[in-house]
């Protein structure tokens, strides 16, 4: 049985126990809580590996250049795509906001009221980028800061050529370390997700959905539309990839976010199966999977523009197009300083909402609304912030030459 388990490719297993949790948590009910602890040991083991990990390979990625110039060609293809898919999944949001009209005739008597604090600005967030004490960016897991240290860390290296070599080879092995690492942490995924999952139905999570179908159906749609047109467009059209063996590939990746709903306790998840199935070189994975887990916010941004919309049909605020050009603008610019953690969203929807006139006493009774169910929307806005990471690194591969088509076409997780 023991060997039987461990040959068994790793998203079956995921997807198995995932079955198992939502089936164990239908029936233990709030009782499933008594194993949460086994999912609070996987994020912990997650969240352990997520900032050394992206540290010592994004090092070594840069080192692995050899070239300054490729890491600005690499850095500018990566930031346009990850905006202008962001722009395209807030538009799709929107569109499915207009047609489902989400929050017309919904009565928001008995919501109780939930604050939220306004997400950084723009200028704060990239002020952020530059830690005072990279140590201390380290230390509090401040990926933004963390990965412009690392490329400065690298260029250095690199320019510093035969001198820095024993300092590259450091970095080197620790890649090949932490990735090991990442392995061994990822055998217990399976179990870290049947607890995870259990606890969120067995709290009724899922049921509470059914409480605002409109809303539900909208954002759904959304997700759904966006995982097709646009990342099965990219694979299809821009890359000449076939978009069925790039969705089957990264299906351990996406289950791992689903039960986490955390972008960057995904990350390590997402490295892997970028470099391993999907063929992505290292040196991209270990640049682009990071600042994608940091600022790639494509469900996060989609969500919280529909939520902007159904506030508006609430408080009945006419949206004509210059509204929802605003909201579009402002979700796709609050995204990039979003944490890549769960329920995240949430603190965008102030700084959103503030553009079309909605108060802060407003926004409260909308956040305090949609709350209760929140959790399980996020799970399915990190899948989609997760898929468009490994989307957007394997088509910056491709263009860069990095990319093992064989490994890509190849059937490995079969």
């Amino acid at each position: 049985m023991i060997r039987a388990w461990f040959a068994t490719t790793l998203w079956k297993r995921i997807m198995a126990m995932l079955v198992l949790g939502i089936l164990f948590g239908a029936i233990a009910g709030d009782a499933a809580s008594s194993i949460s602890w086994m999912g609070t040991i996987f994020i912990r083991l997650i969240r352990m590996i997520v900032v050394p990990l992206v540290f010592v390979t994004l090092v070594s990625g840069v080192v692995a250049m050899g070239d300054p110039k490729k890491l600005g060609s690499l850095g500018i293809k990566t930031l346009t795509m990850y905006i202008g898919t962001t722009v395209v999944a807030v538009t799709i949001g929107l569109t499915m906001a207009a047609i489902f009209q989400p929050g017309v005739g919904v009565d928001l008597t008995g919501a109780a009221p939930k604050a939220v604090d306004r997400s950084h600005s723009l200028t704060e967030t990239l002020v952020g980028i530059i830690p005072t004490n990279p140590v201390h960016a380290l230390a509090n897991g401040n990926m933004l800061a963390i990965i412009f240290f690392a490329i400065l860390l690298g260029s250095g290296i690199l320019m510093a050529g035969r001198k820095a070599k024993p300092l590259a080879e450091v970095f080197d092995a620790g890649s090949e370390v932490m990735l090991k690492m990442t392995h061994l942490v990822m055998e217990t995924a399976p179990f870290g997700v049947f607890a995870l999952i259990a606890g969120v139905v067995g709290t009724g999570g899922v049921g509470k959905l059914l409480e605002v179908l409109p809303l539900v159906g909208a954002f759904l749609s959304a997700c759904i539309l966006h995982l097709v047109i646009t990342h099965g467009s990219i694979m299809k059209f821009m890359l000449r990839l076939s978009p069925v063996r790039f969705f089957r590939d990264i299906t351990g990746a996406q289950l791992v976010a689903f039960s986490t709903s955390s972008s960057s306790g995904t990350l390590p998840v997402t490295m892997t199966v970028a470099e391993e199935n999907l063929g992505v070189n290292k040196t991209v994975a270990s640049s682009v999977l990071p600042l994608g887990a940091t600022i790639n916010m494509d469900g996060t941004a989609l969500y919280v523009g529909i939520v902007a919309v159904f506030a508006a049909q609430i408080f009945h605020i006419p949206l004509g197009l210059t509204q929802y050009v605003l909201i579009a603008f402002s979700a796709t610019m609050v995204s990039v300083g979003t944490a890549a953690v769960p329920s995240a969203g949430l603190f965008m929807l102030a700084a959103v909402m503030a553009v079309l006139g909605i108060t802060d006493v407003q926004t409260a009774l909308i956040v305090g609304f949609i709350f209760p169910f929140d959790r399980p929307l996020d799970m399915i806005r990190t899948v989609v912030n997760v898929t468009g990471d490994l989307s957007v690194s394997t088509a910056v591969a491709k263009w860069e030459g990095d990319l093992d088509e064989k490994v890509f076409n190849a059937s490995a997780v079969d």
